[in-house]
């Protein structure tokens, strides 16, 4: 057994890093500031600046009830376009997919450091958590690449009135949640999947059968 816990550091070092990638990349969910608009009349929007996620839009007001005014998008809202309808399901369906992929490299080394027992299993365990955490960073890098370039192409949001907010901005630059975002999909798909799915764990060599004396 102390055999097998000897090669697997990186393999644990893997896990780490897959747990710190999945914060990043539940972080970078809730986060509003996917999108950063600049609108010219600060008549509302006092700040002059909204911060458009992919689950709500809000921004800083004088005029309005709160200083804080927000305002959450539906999936099923007709306004909103494709790109962040499908930042919704995927970035959901990452989530779920990182933490399935952590608790299966969880399991997996826990076997190596403390298991005698199913060692024939290891592969496919480290094999399965490596699947899921490339499927967590497919999953979360497409809705991001495409909502930033959304943002690059300046498109607008036909927001209803109730939001206060124009259908078009003077301008729009890319907010930090989805740099957050890209960083906890490079980190879980370039380290974790080279660490865990390509995992090369020996089995320990046979113990010697003792001789039995006269």
């Amino acid at each position: 057994m102390r055999y097998l816990a000897h090669t697997a550091h990186k393999q644990f070092v893997g896990l780490l890093m897959g747990c710190v990638a999945w914060i990043i990349t539940t972080a970078a969910t809730g986060l509003n500031e996917w999108r950063l608009w600049h609108v010219q009349d600060t008549t509302v929007v006092s700040s002059g600046v909204a911060w458009v996620g992919i689950w709500r839009a809000c921004f800083y007001s004088h005029t309005l009830a709160r200083f804080e005014f927000c305002r959450k998008m539906d999936i099923t809202a007709g306004y909103l376009p494709p790109e962040i309808v499908a930042a919704q399901v995927l970035m959901v369906l990452a989530i779920a997919c990182g933490l399935a992929g952590n608790v299966a490299a969880f399991y997996a080394v826990r076997m190596v450091y403390f298991s005698v027992m199913r060692r024939n299993r290891l592969r496919l365990t480290f094999a399965v958590a490596g699947s899921l955490y490339v499927l967590t960073g497919v999953c979360s890098s497409v809705p991001l690449v495409w909502n930033m370039t959304s943002v690059m192409a300046n498109q607008s949001i036909d927001f209803p009135p109730e939001f206060h907010m124009p259908s078009a901005p003077t301008q729009q630059r890319v907010g930090a949640a989805v740099a957050v975002g890209l960083a906890g999909s490079l980190l879980i798909m370039g380290l974790l999947s080279s660490s865990l799915s390509g995992t090369h764990v020996p089995r320990p060599p046979a113990l010697a059968t003792p001789s039995i004396g006269p």
